[in-house]
């Protein structure tokens, strides 16, 4: 599913326009953006919990030529999903 389809799903479900649904997606992501960039992190009960985390300096590889690099640190985001999504996820059988 790409923001495309998430947009029209939204809409059918909540019998809102697409543009609305887009409007909530965008700013549902501006929100979240901006609190994992606070270093914080975002807990959907049940669902999951997305944190922001500090990924160092390492050495890497091109695969194409093979010579080493160096990888700039980065700030990335770790999903820990909630009991209810796994449960979820494991009982559909």
């Amino acid at each position: 599913m790409n923001k495309s389809d998430l947009m029209r799903e939204i809409a059918k479900k909540m019998s809102i326009s697409q543009k609305d649904s887009l409007r909530f997606i965008n700013i549902f992501e501006d929100v979240m953006a901006n609190e994992l960039l606070k270093d914080g992190s975002i807990m959907l009960q049940g669902f999951g919990t997305f944190s922001s985390w500090k990924q160092s300096e390492r050495l890497g590889r091109n695969p194409r030529t093979g010579i080493s690099v160096v990888i700039k640190s980065r700030t990335s985001v770790k999903f820990r999903p909630g009991k209810d999504l796994l449960k979820f996820l494991n009982d559909r059988k």
